[in-house]
């Protein structure tokens, strides 16, 4: 809040209600450090979660008739992440000087997604700022919820699977070059697999300090690849493949198109431009090319479901009965809202059982490791033996 000094704030709380506990003047040194730390964290991208508390806290603010430029002001100053503070700082500075919101926030597409901005634009347009905010504001709920259980569900496989490296890896670094100085010792004729079992761990145990260079390398090149169009398109190829998680890809691609699409036509954003909105934020490329598909379908004057059902390996035979429904009723929107909620279910379910069907692939891949391992060392040990 502004205020000249620390009686007038107090009296300004007090008339709303509330009691002065401490007070921080802006540019002092406690915020100085702060705002220096936040200048390493916005090296990192906000997070769903602190863009969904931003979201949920403007809309209460507006509600409440606090003004837009104030509200940005508090906001800012509770925000996290330094990216975000600075994009608020400057968003409120661009709404004082005459600048609307949305074309404000589209200047920042790393922070404020294109959809985003759209229903913003549509509320500032049609005075119902209060009301898209909700809408957005349930979105990102859900998207939240859906990610948080994706994630939790791989968790355990995470676990597993950098527990079952890092141990391979102290095993080749510790173990094996002990095993390697016993075999060369006794100048034995070696297999093929063991000699890559010794390669490697002598190598690890000479040079252990580049395998961080090493992993930090893989990990960039791999995000490298991926960024690109081909790389992504590969990924997203073997992401609808794979048994295990190819339910949940569907799934969760769907349930984000046609809650997306609810949210965009209950706004009032026309048709063609939702679709248009959806084609480009939506994270699968096949589900993107359905959907722009779908865009120019309407755009002759055909109808969406007419258009998503030449894809039914991508969008199940319910989506397009009921979006037909829709779209001869008027009420799509209420209906494609129903269907999302029916579709991130289904989600929720899969990520639950998603533990419970990659656990036997776990296993059998551990052991399939522990066992090429374990016959690639033991092996010239039970021929030493057969020997003496």
């Amino acid at each position: 809040m502004e205020a000249k000094d620390e009686h007038e704030l107090a009296g300004l709380l007090r008339k709303e209600g509330y009691l002065l506990v401490s007070v921080q003047p802006a540019g002092g040194e406690k915020l100085g450090k702060k705002a220096n730390w936040n200048v390493f964290s916005s090296f990192f991208p906000v997070s769903l979660a602190e863009k969904m508390m931003f979201t949920r806290n403007l809309q209460v603010m507006i509600s409440a008739g606090i003004s837009l430029p104030r509200v940005l002001n508090i906001l800012s100053s509770q925000a996290k992440s330094g990216k975000l503070r600075r994009a608020l700082k400057n968003t409120e500075e661009k709404i004082t000087k005459g600048q609307n919101f949305s074309g404000a926030l589209a200047q920042y597409p790393d922070i404020f997604p294109e959809f985003f901005v759209r229903m913003i634009g549509v509320g500032e347009e049609s005075g119902t700022l209060e009301e898209v905010l909700k809408n957005i504001t349930l979105q990102m709920e859900r998207e939240y919820e859906l990610t948080s259980k994706i994630k939790g569900a791989m968790m355990y496989p995470a676990v597993v699977v950098a527990a079952m490296v890092l141990i391979g890896i102290l095993m080749l670094i510790v173990v094996v070059p002990q095993l390697a100085a016993t075999f060369a010792e006794m100048q034995m004729a070696l297999p093929f697999t063991t000699r890559i079992v010794i390669g490697l761990g002598s190598f690890l145990a000479a040079k252990w300090y580049l395998l961080p260079f090493f992993l930090l390398i893989f990990v960039v090149v791999i995000r490298t690849l991926l960024k690109t169009k081909h790389g992504k398109m590969v990924k997203d190829f073997l992401f609808l493949q794979a048994p295990a998680i190819s339910a949940i890809v569907k799934q969760s691609n769907t349930a984000y198109i046609i809650r997306t699409l609810s949210s965009l036509i209950a706004s009032g954003v026309p048709l063609l431009q939702a679709l248009e909105i959806i084609s480009r934020s939506v994270g699968n490329t096949f589900f993107q090319k359905a959907v722009a598909d779908g865009c120019e379908k309407v755009k002759k004057g055909g109808k969406l479901s007419d258009a998503l059902s030449r894809y039914p390996r991508l969008f199940p035979i319910t989506v397009v009965q009921m979006m037909q429904v829709g779209e001869e009723t008027g009420q799509t929107a209420d209906i494609l809202r129903k269907l999302s909620d029916f579709y991130e279910e289904e989600v929720t379910n899969a990520a639950k059982n998603l533990s419970t069907i990659i656990e036997p692939i776990l296993m059998l891949m551990i052991g399939s490791i522990v066992g090429f391992f374990a016959v690639a060392m033991i092996q010239p040990l039970y021929s030493m033996m057969q020997t003496l």
